[in-house]
């Protein structure tokens, strides 16, 4: 069996890198992933956070609601 097909058939989604932050922060369809956690979800014109979390990672979501221009629904 060819693995290398199996990973080419897999589709992530649309990914989204932002200017800040490229390394560790990224957007996946609607999902905010920071490092490698779904931190946050985008919900029409709001960002959804799951819970709280650690300050660097509170940045990271602070800073895609802003740059999305979406309002941030805190736990």
């Amino acid at each position: 069996m060819n693995d290398l097909k199996i990973v080419s058939d897999y589709h992530l989604g649309d990914i989204k890198k932002f200017d800040r932050y490229k390394e560790n922060l990224i957007l996946i369809d609607d999902k905010v992933i920071s490092y490698t956690t779904h931190v946050a979800t985008i919900k029409r014109s709001e960002l959804i956070q799951w819970k709280n979390w650690s300050q660097t990672t509170q940045k990271h979501i602070n800073y895609v609601a802003k740059e999305l221009g979406l309002k941030l629904i805190r736990p």
